[in-house]
């Protein structure tokens, strides 16, 4: 059957988006990924999405704020005001700002925004980048999104996570270079994830995992283990709390 054959590789190939089945009510940027991504047609928004886009604008703003304490154990009881404070949160509220300014083509300004953001936040997420709804960062500090990441729904990152490219000396500008990663998929602690790879729906990628190529849905990624070894016959130390003097040097205290 004529066009099967290249049907079948964008269905079992890992996405990042999967907004609507047809892509049409998605954000542009999405859209855009998701012709490049499955071939989808980039048709024009309907009437109906185009009048509701103030409203799921502040439904998506209540969805991160759910989506928080949904996920942080910590946000509980009275410390639930808590999630005003996490830098996550604001991090994602001031990026949808600045990629909105970088569809436009506003100059300078965009970037200009996100460094604010990176300084108060210590999250740095290139004005270009998509990321769906629900994206919670916990802690956040130091995590790196790149320009041409693409992020799919309900993706949790954690603290020092990097989406980056793997060199400016593969490829050109206007290639993509970063990664793109599926629905509701985890990045642990330290995760680093380089290049134009694909990471599929539900994978859980393990603190200081490296991921190089791409990884199917329903996958776990994770790092080797450090090692522990006892040495025989040695008498462990007692810490030793407070200032040290040349007594305590003497006895051989820590």
């Amino acid at each position: 059957m004529p066009g099967a054959s290249d049907a079948a590789p964008h269905r079992d190939r890992p996405v990042a988006c999967t907004f609507t089945d047809d892509g049409r009510s998605a954000p542009r940027p999405v859209r855009k990924a998701l012709v490049a991504q499955q071939g989808v047609p980039l048709g024009p928004i309907p009437p109906a999405a185009r009048r509701d886009q103030p409203h799921r604008k502040t439904r998506m703003i209540f969805e991160d704020l759910r989506t928080a304490c949904r996920k942080d154990p910590a946000l509980h009881g009275v410390h639930v005001v808590d999630v005003l404070l996490y830098p996550g949160l604001w991090a994602i509220w001031a990026h949808r700002i600045t990629h909105r300014l970088h569809r436009l083509g506003v100059p300078f300004l965009p970037r200009l925004l996100s460094q604010l953001s990176r300084a108060v936040t210590g999250i740095e997420i290139h004005p270009g980048a998509v990321i769906g709804r629900r994206c919670f960062i916990d802690h956040g500090m130091g995590v790196v999104i790149g320009e041409t990441a693409v992020l799919g729904d309900d993706v949790m990152l954690y603290h020092r996570v990097t989406l980056g490219g793997t060199g400016w000396w593969n490829g050109t500008k206007t290639a993509k270079r970063h990664p793109t990663i599926g629905d509701r998929v985890v990045l642990g602690v330290g995760a680093t994830v380089l290049g134009p790879v694909h990471i599929g729906h539900d994978t859980l990628v393990g603190a200081h995992a490296l991921v190089l190529r791409d990884v199917p849905a329903h996958s776990s990624v994770r790092a080797a283990h450090a090692d522990s070894t006892t040495s025989p016959n040695v008498t462990p130390r007692t810490p030793h709390a407070g200032i040290l003097t040349p007594g305590h040097e003497q006895e051989g205290r820590p």
